[in-house]
């Protein structure tokens, strides 16, 4: 049985190549999905400022005219970190994908790509973003799953669904160590291939938004040749 998404979701699209856009937003509205395509980076940060209704998802290309997509994928995830987003981009490097998902990029495509795999992407990204429905609190830092949201003395810490799912996977087994291809396996569900440096990424960037509300605590903490383990103060 396909699982239909939920009816509000909206997707933007920021795509130059007319024909990819289309396929895209042919094959996303086909699933149940509402779209808006944007063709210029110069257009996206004005349009998601001034909509009262902002899209759960972008499907943001790497390569635009104007403001490129890794410009706008830092801006994003700072000024809406509940956006999700997903990359697209014809460049392999193993450094741009890495890049991309420092930047706090979701999941990354590369082209070329089957439009049923942007669907299957999109619907996975939404999923993680969506399908909580559990509360975790350790100490003054509390995960809020309905908000996908993950407070410090009551700051938001501004988490990509990536970086949630990783505290949140500690956060339930304090103490317990984590290697890193079991930390991937939470991360990514769809149990594609990343490099050990990817998860570590992660870590380090969770580690800083930590950093910038409690400085003087370190609950994220590395076990040398082996991995990770959250271990909140005594």
């Amino acid at each position: 049985m396909t699982e239909a998404p939920i009816a509000h979701d909206q997707i933007l699209i920021v795509e130059d190549e007319p024909k990819i856009a289309r396929l895209v937003a042919d094959y996303l509205n086909g699933s149940g999905y509402r779209t808006h395509h944007i063709d210029h980076g110069d257009e996206v940060i004005g349009w998601l400022s001034e909509i009262e209704e902002r899209p759960q998802l972008v499907l943001l290309d790497l390569m635009l005219p104007g403001t490129d997509g890794l410009t706008l994928c830092r801006e994003i995830r700072q000024r809406w970190p509940r956006i999700a987003v997903i990359m697209l981009t014809a460049r392999v490097e193993e450094v741009d994908r890495l890049l991309g998902l420092e930047l706090g990029a979701d999941d990354y495509i590369c082209k070329p790509f089957s439009p049923r795999e942007v669907v299957a992407r999109a619907k996975a990204v939404l999923r993680r973003s969506q399908a909580l429905d559990t509360s975790v609190a350790g100490h003054d830092l509390v995960l809020d799953d309905s908000g996908w949201r993950a407070l410090a003395d009551g700051q938001d810490l501004g988490l990509t669904a990536v970086e949630f799912q990783l505290l949140k996977v500690m956060m339930q087994s304090p103490g317990r160590i984590f290697a890193r291809e079991q930390l991937m396996d939470h991360m990514y569900r769809d149990h594609r291939i990343v490099s050990e440096r990817t998860v570590d990424s992660h870590v380090k960037k969770l580690r800083k938004k930590i950093a910038d509300i409690w400085p003087e605590r370190e609950i994220i903490r590395s076990v040398y040749g082996v991995g990770y383990k959250y271990q909140p103060e005594e």
